[in-house]
């Protein structure tokens, strides 16, 4: 029997609802705004939520979607309909939600954000006492109490205030949790693109508070994307240009909820989002040594890292909630995954923009090189992906074959199956929300990557 990480709420993942798709997974669910995701459903999946919580004490925060409000206040009446106490930051970043609860001992809480979804997108993120994404079996019962369509007020009706600093608080954390001095820093050009999301507002901060100029693209926070908001190299030729055009040392991209980081060198090359992870490991390991935690779809380089350091690498499913409980349960020192998401468990259980640029910045200031420099010292690899449609029935069948050929290799079945071969890895994966397999894979070519996923492909008959 192959091991499941239960990434699902439902086995689709997906529930129609007048012909469009809501995804419901995890962490939350996802819609198109005014038609399978209607304020009605944002309130019915928050009071499912509150009484799933019991009431207690609650924060709610979105990103910057012009129709956030409209669902944070659908939320926000759910949540005092289950008789919880809410406290609503307002326009901040997920990661801040997540720092919040963490601080002031909520009981929960909910971010408005469809994360880099395109804009007629939006959804609802579901966060823990931790600041976690809620269990399977807790992500189940949410579904299952909405489903019951409980009737709002039946644990009588809870409190609203609000909490205008959370962000600034964020971003004092950040700052206080510095450990080499940055002096070299101070009036060095650095390009921050916010794509117009809930980073605009507190990014700014913790760039000035390393002494850095800041050239700001995309920094209205009124989220109308000026490009495509996933940080990804097609979408982030405006920032290239912008760090050349300006003499940038650095160029950092933000998605709209300011949980994931991409970078840019000072020659306004983009990078890739693996190396966001692996420079802020590569800084911490330098001071702290100690296991790293990261996805099975996440680049070898941490592995080639850590080994210079002999600490482990505690490989998760994909998911920053199975990340972030691998880092609490083997006190991880970092951990991340490779779509420029980092975790530093000093600040948050939440992948953090903003513990990103930090790391990153203080590693160039610990050594004196310059971004381009820091990646030739790391290993490089070139991965290569592919996405399949096959019937979802038939998505057990291919992991099990794979697995089944390549048992000499000691596959991780954890989430689909990952084999590490001498010349790289290939893991495949059915996708959480769509009938979609994915297969990644990695070596120092990108020929050498694609003959591995060959060999798979060949194993499963695809």
């Amino acid at each position: 029997m192959l091991a499941s990480p239960l990434n699902l709420v439902d086995p689709q993942a997906v529930r129609r609802l007048d012909g469009m798709s809501l995804m419901v997974s995890v962490s939350g669910v996802r819609g198109i705004v005014g038609q399978s995701l209607t304020p009605v459903v944002a309130l019915e999946f928050a009071q499912a939520y509150g009484e799933l919580l019991g009431g207690g004490r609650v924060v709610i925060g979105r990103d910057s979607r012009p129709s956030g409000a409209m669902f944070a206040q659908a939320a926000v009446a759910g949540l005092l309909g289950a008789g919880c106490h809410v406290t609503d930051l307002g326009l901040v970043m997920t990661p801040t939600v997540g720092r919040t609860i963490r601080e002031g001992g909520y009981a929960g809480g909910i971010v408005v954000t469809a994360s880099h979804n395109p804009g007629q997108w939006n959804g609802l993120k579901f966060l823990d006492q931790l600041g976690l994404a809620p269990d399977p079996a807790q992500a189940r019962r949410i579904a299952e109490l909405r489903a019951k369509a409980a009737h709002v007020g039946t644990r009588g009706f809870g409190s609203w205030q609000t909490d205008g600093q959370a962000g600034e608080r964020h971003v004092a954390a950040v700052v206080a949790a510095r450990e080499v001095d940055c002096g070299t820093l101070r009036g060095l050009p650095v390009v921050l693109d916010s794509i117009n999301g809930a980073g605009c507002r507190h990014t700014p901060m913790l760039l000035e508070a390393f002494g850095c100029r800041l050239i700001h693209i995309n920094g209205e926070p009124n989220g109308v994307f000026s490009h495509p908001p996933e940080p990804l190299r097609d979408n982030l030729g405006q920032l290239c240009a912008a760090v050349r055009d300006h003499g940038a040392a650095v160029g950092f991209a933000q998605d709209p909820d300011g949980d994931r980081l991409a970078i840019v060198d000072e020659n306004g090359e983009y990078i890739g989002e693996e190396y966001t992870l692996a420079l802020a490991a590569h800084f911490v390991l330098d001071r702290r040594p100690g296991p790293l935690a990261a996805n099975l779809s996440t680049s070898r380089m941490i592995d080639d890292l850590a080994a210079r350091y002999k600490v482990p690498v505690i490989r998760t499913p994909v998911g920053e909630a199975h990340v972030a409980r691998a880092i609490l349960a083997n006190e991880c020192v970092l951990g991340g995954e490779g779509n420029g998401g980092v975790i530093d468990p000093r600040i948050s259980y939440v992948r953090d923009s903003l513990s990103g640029i930090s790391l990153v910045l203080q590693l160039m200031a610990s050594t004196g090189k310059s971004v381009s420099e820091l990646v030739a010292d790391l290993p490089r690899y070139v991965s290569v992906k592919q996405k399949l449609e096959i019937p979802t029935d038939r998505m057990r069948s291919v992991v099990e074959a794979v697995t089944t050929a390549f048992t000499d290799r000691r596959p991780n079945t954890s989430d689909g199956v990952r084999v590490d071969f001498d010349s790289g890895w290939v893991h495949v994966r059915p996708s959480n929300t769509e009938p979609i397999l994915r297969i990644v894979a990695e070596a120092q070519s990108a020929e050498d990557a694609g003959k591995l996923i060959e060999r798979v492909r060949a194993a499963a008959r695809l």
